[in-house]
C-alpha cells in the first residue's frame, strides 16, 4: 500500500530570513532557492513585495525572482500585502502570492497597521485581479492560538478570518502559531472551529517551534485531516512583531519525523541537508556561498 502524501511548503527563503539583521546578498538567497528547487518542493516562498523600510531583508525580490533557476513543477511565491506589491510581484513572474492576515486584532494592528476588518478590506481588490489572470493567491492567519498584545486567540475568530480569505478566493489557508507557543489541544480547538467554515483539504499549519512543541502540534494536525505543513530550512525566522517568537520549525526535522509516521513528502534529503547547511551557514555571517548550488 502506497503511503499518504504529506506536503511541505518551504518558506525559508522568505518568512525564514526575513529577520535577519545583517544583509544578506541576492546572489545568496538566490543559491539557496536554486539549491531547495532540487529537493522535491512543489511551492517555495521566496520573495516579499514590502516596503524595504519595515523589512530590509526582502528588498531584493526581484532580483531574487530573476536570478533563480526554475525547476518544471514549482511554484515561486510571494507575499503581497496591498496592489503596489501585488504589481511589483506579477513584474517579477511570481508564480503565486499570498496575503497576510491575522485572527487578533492587537497583531493586525502592529504588523500592519489596520485593524483585521480594514485588512480584509484591503486585500479585496487584490484577489479580485487576481482572479481575472488565474493568479494563485495563498492566504496566511497570524496568532491562531495566542497573541503577544491580546492573550489567548478565540477559535471562532480565527475561523471567521481564515473563512473570509477562503471566500475572497484563497486556495488555501496557512494557519500560523506566530509566537510558538501553541499546545496540540489549542492547535485541535482551533482546527475544529475553522474546519466547520473551511474544508481540512484547504488548510495548513504553520508552526514556530519556539516552546518546542511544533512537531506535537504537526501530528494534532494531521489527526484532524491536514496534510500540508509550512516549515523552513535549517528552522530559520522568527517575526519582527512578535517578541520572543524563534524561527519556524525546520524543514528537516519535520521531513523526518514525517517519515517516521510513514508519510512520504517526496523529498530528497541529502539535497534538503545540503540546502540547510547553507541556510545556517548565510544566517551565521559567512561571506557569499553562492558557489555552492552548483553540482
Amino acid at each position: 500500500m502506497k503511503a499518504e502524501r504529506v506536503e511541505i511548503f518551504e518558506v525559508g527563503p522568505r518568512d525564514g530570513l526575513q529577520n535577519e539583521a545583517r544583509e544578506i546578498a541576492v546572489e545568496d538567497k538566490i543559491a539557496l532557492v536554486d539549491l531547495l528547487s532540487e529537493a522535491g518542493f512543489r511551492r517555495i516562498e521566496v520573495a516579499s513585495f514590502v516596503s524595504p523600510r519595515w523589512v530590509p531583508q526582502m528588498a531584493g525580490s526581484a532580483g531574487v525572482l530573476a536570478g533563480i533557476k526554475r525547476a518544471p513543477g514549482v511554484r515561486y511565491a510571494a507575499l503581497t500585502p496591498n496592489m503596489r506589491g501585488y504589481d511589483d510581484a506579477l513584474m517579477a513572474k511570481a508564480d503565486e502570492i499570498a496575503v497576510f492576515g491575522s485572527a487578533s486584532e492587537g497583531f493586525s494592528k502592529a504588523n500592519i497597521n489596520a485593524t483585521v476588518a480594514e485588512s480584509l478590506e484591503r486585500f479585496r481588490p487584490l484577489l479580485a485581479a487576481a482572479r481575472h489572470i488565474d493568479l494563485p493567491v495563498r492566504g496566511y492567519v497570524s496568532c491562531v492560538t495566542d497573541c503577544p498584545f491580546d492573550g489567548p486567540t478565540p477559535p471562532e475568530k480565527v475561523a471567521e478570518v481564515a473563512d473570509a480569505l477562503f471566500a475572497m478566493g484563497c486556495y488555501e489557508i496557512s494557519l500560523g502559531d506566530t509566537l510558538g507557543q501553541a499546545t496540540p489541544a489549542s492547535i485541535a480547538r482551533m482546527l475544529m472551529a475553522v474546519r466547520e467554515r473551511v474544508p481540512v483539504g484547504r488548510l495548513a499549519g504553520h508552526y514556530h517551534d519556539t516552546a518546542g512543541r511544533a512537531l506535537a502540534n504537526i501530528d494534532a494536525s494531521l489527526s484532524l485531516g491536514v496534510r500540508v505543513f509550512d516549515a523552513a530550512v535549517g528552522g530559520l525566522g522568527g517575526c519582527p512583531y512578535a517578541p520572543g517568537s524563534s524561527g519556524n520549525v525546520a524543514t528537516e526535522a519535520v521531513a523526518a519525523h514525517l517519515a517516521r509516521l510513514g508519510y512520504q513528502t517526496g523529498l530528497d534529503m541529502d539535497r534538503l541537508a545540503r540546502a540547510s547547511a547553507l541556510a545556517r551557514e548565510l544566517c551565521g555571517g559567512s561571506a557569499a556561498l553562492a558557489g555552492q548550488a552548483e553540482g
